[in-house]
């Protein structure tokens, strides 16, 4: 009788164990749910094409010969343009502000000064450009392709002394979206930035 009995036992504080760690799941999995501002997350991945191209010219050199392709981002000019009530005059106003290369420049941030905090002595500029009429012609399709618009572009010196100028494709970056009414925008922006390239180390 006593095995017998032990055996119950065990099984009926096997049960009780298990049934409280099932429960605590459940409500563990209940209150993910319900926590404030608890909106489900989901990620995802995809392959970016990179461009990388050097030269022996200075960074000062190629830094002047982009910056000489770029037109300059007016903040006063994009919002008149888009208060007008008139969309083909006002995507005309703003496209005017563009440079030879279609695209004008949103900020610059040095890079190469910030590493000086860390002892380091670089040289590296980031450029924000784009064309918020090439935006456009995007995000009216897919509002999310306005998370890479305007695109970066990096010009550095490495360790080698050579001055290199890179940035992720357009197509890769906005591809990931799925949209075929981007798609010809995104390769556009790519032959843009392409030129755009070249021309700077040429």
């Amino acid at each position: 009788m006593m095995p017998i009995q032990r055996r119950w036992k065990m099984l009926a504080c096997t049960t009780i164990l298990f049934a409280a760690v099932l429960g605590s799941v459940f409500v563990y999995g209940q209150l993910e749910k319900q926590r404030p501002g608890g909106n489900p997350m989901s990620n995802s991945r995809f392959t970016v094409d990179h461009v990388h191209v050097a030269t022996d010219k200075t960074l000062e050199e190629v830094t002047k010969a982009s910056e000489a392709q770029l037109g300059k981002y007016d903040a006063d000019v994009n919002r008149s343009a888009i208060g007008s009530g008139d969309s083909e005059a006002g995507k005309a106003k703003i496209a005017a502000l563009a440079g030879p290369s279609g695209f004008m420049l949103f900020a610059t941030y040095d890079h190469g000064a910030l590493t000086g905090l860390a002892g380091q002595k670089r040289k590296a500029i980031q450029y924000v450009l784009g064309n918020p009429v090439f935006a456009l012609q995007m995000t009216q399709h897919d509002i999310r392709a306005s998370l890479y618009a305007p695109l970066r572009v990096l010009i550095y010196v490495n360790e080698e002394g050579k001055t290199c100028v890179e940035y992720d494709k357009s197509a890769s970056l906005f591809g990931q979206f799925g949209n075929s009414q981007i798609t010809p925008t995104a390769a556009m922006l790519d032959k843009k930035l392409e030129a755009l390239a070249a021309k700077a180390i040429e």
